[in-house]
């Protein structure tokens, strides 16, 4: 049960993060930062789905992965990890909400950074399953 939810949260933060990433590509109007790496990479044709990319898909994928790093707790039990994880996609549901495009930039670092730290050093479960006492040090 432990290694199946294990491999969940691995593949459902990436794929979280990809779709963020996809969607915001696909709002020039939104965020043209992304846009102008969207359209350089050929994915401009993304533009006539903008709507919805905007108001479905990105708070759809932010939702999985905030949702991922939430069930990822119940594996690792390490408070820091999880709210670095859970941070990024709170800060991309509310760009997406009130479409701030800083706060997406903000949410997309946070969501990749912690991706790339979970691919790099994989989090493991800080005390045994049955004796996970709350402290401070976890």
């Amino acid at each position: 049960m432990a290694n199946s939810l294990n491999l969940f949260t691995r593949i459902g933060d990436k794929a979280g993060s990809v779709g963020v990433l996809v969607s915001a590509i696909g709002c020039a109007t939104c965020f043209p930062a992304l846009a102008s790496l969207g359209a350089a990479i050929g994915l401009g044709f993304l533009s006539q789905w903008e709507g919805l990319f905007i108001t479905t898909l990105l708070p759809l994928f932010a939702g999985l992965a905030l949702l991922v790093n939430a069930l990822g707790w119940l594996n690792h039990r390490q408070w820091r990890r999880t709210a670095l994880g859970l941070i990024g996609p709170v800060l991309v549901l509310a760009a997406a909400f009130l479409m701030r495009g800083w706060l997406l930039y903000i949410g997309l670092a946070l969501m990749f950074g912690v991706s790339i730290w979970d691919l790099v050093s994989p989090a493991n479960r800080r005390c045994a399953p049955d004796a996970c006492p709350p402290s401070p040090n976890q």
